[in-house]
């Protein structure tokens, strides 16, 4: 019996060191590879012991066995879930496994702010590394996405709702328009959209104003006044002078400079509200939320001009003549101001770098 008793004793002590070696792994974070970030892709349907071998071969868990004793201890074996997981610290290997069961995959924070269009949308996209701006441009004009708002529509612009989406890394062009279509409908709401019909709005004419809108002014105060400014000039027949319509035909033919000039204001387009009156063909850009809902309920006013302050703000006016003396203080007088201040600085020109218009309806 004594030497039963010994053998026993002799067989269990390294089974016990053993089993503590391997726990006391399991509770010990680990961090095996060099990099600031480790990311591990973890496909559909892959199999417990093959996630064990990436985690392994990818440093974050010290080998195989110490992943099995740890997937065990956890009962999480049937709750692992598939996408592509980002590691930054030493983790223990429940850690590992546990951020892997909750599904808390590695998500980008892609912005699009407020009046973009889809070409400029397109190269954030790319920038993001989600692959080509001509794949954004493309899936933008699956006109599907839309069927039932818009049938005049040759694209989606207008309909791409700026916001912040948290997308996993290797999201689709395709998959991240049908996101943002569907935050747009979430937005523009059937009443909303009926609100705009009321004031005669189809929902392209109501998305086309707040486009508009967008560009004209980034204050959310404003932008129900600006609507309404746009409403009374449709309403009498007033051509809308919308410098941000010129911009965007010339983004169209490939022209613009980043500069608008006096000549551009005769550019022969559909988008020239220069030249041609109503509103233009299509929005010209991506409106947020305030500007669609100052379409939908614009400012009681009676305004038909305004034109900048030069800090964000507009000076409204009700009459040509009111909004001719607001031209003159606020870009005739502002801008001759700043030519003398600046030739009166050693080294300066003088020279405005600007042409300083009105900026804004019935210049």
């Amino acid at each position: 019996m004594k030497k039963l008793a010994i053998l026993i004793i002799v067989l269990t002590v390294p089974a016990l060191a053993g089993a503590y070696f391997v726990y006391a792994r399991v509770q010990t974070p680990y961090r095996g590879y060099g990099e600031p970030e480790q990311f591990v892709e973890i496909p559909p349907g892959l199999g417990t012991t093959s996630i064990g071998k990436r985690l392994v071969a990818a440093g974050l868990v010290r080998d195989e066995l110490t992943y099995r004793v740890a997937l065990w201890m956890s009962g999480d074996a049937r709750r692992l879930q598939a996408g592509e997981y980002r590691f930054s610290r030493p983790m223990t290997p429940a850690e590992v496994i546990g951020q892997i069961a909750r599904g808390e995959v590695d998500r980008l924070r892609v912005v699009f702010p407020e009046g973009l269009t889809i070409g400029e949308m397109s190269k954030i996209f790319e920038s993001n590394g989600l692959g080509p701006a001509a794949d954004f441009v493309t899936a933008a004009g699956n006109l599907a996405l839309i069927e039932g708002l818009d049938s005049e529509a040759r694209d989606l612009e207008g309909y791409l709702f700026p916001d912040t989406y948290s997308i996993p890394r290797h999201t689709e062009a395709s998959q991240l328009v049908r996101l943002m279509i569907e935050r747009f409908k979430a937005i523009a709401t059937d009443s909303l959209r009926e609100e705009a019909r009321a004031r005669g709005w189809t929902t392209r004419q109501m998305v086309t104003i707040a486009s508009l809108v967008e560009k004209e002014t980034s204050r959310p105060e404003e932008r129900p006044i600006v609507a309404a400014v746009y409403a009374n000039r449709l309403r009498l027949g007033m051509a809308l002078q919308c410098d941000p319509t010129v911009i965007y035909a010339l983004m169209r033919a490939g022209k613009y400079t980043g500069n608008l000039r006096r000549d551009d204001l005769a550019l022969n387009s559909p988008y020239n509200t220069y030249r041609f009156p109503g509103l233009p063909p299509g929005p010209i850009a991506a409106p947020g939320k305030t500007s669609l809902e100052a379409v939908a309920r614009p400012a009681d006013a009676d305004y038909l001009y305004f034109v900048s302050r030069n800090d964000g703000s507009h000076e409204f006016a009700r009459t040509l003549a009111e909004h001719n003396r607001n031209v003159q203080k606020f870009q005739v007088q502002y801008f001759r101001d700043r030519r003398t201040s600046r030739a009166d600085r050693p080294g300066e020109t003088g020279r405005s770098g600007g042409v300083g218009r009105a900026g804004g309806a019935g210049r």
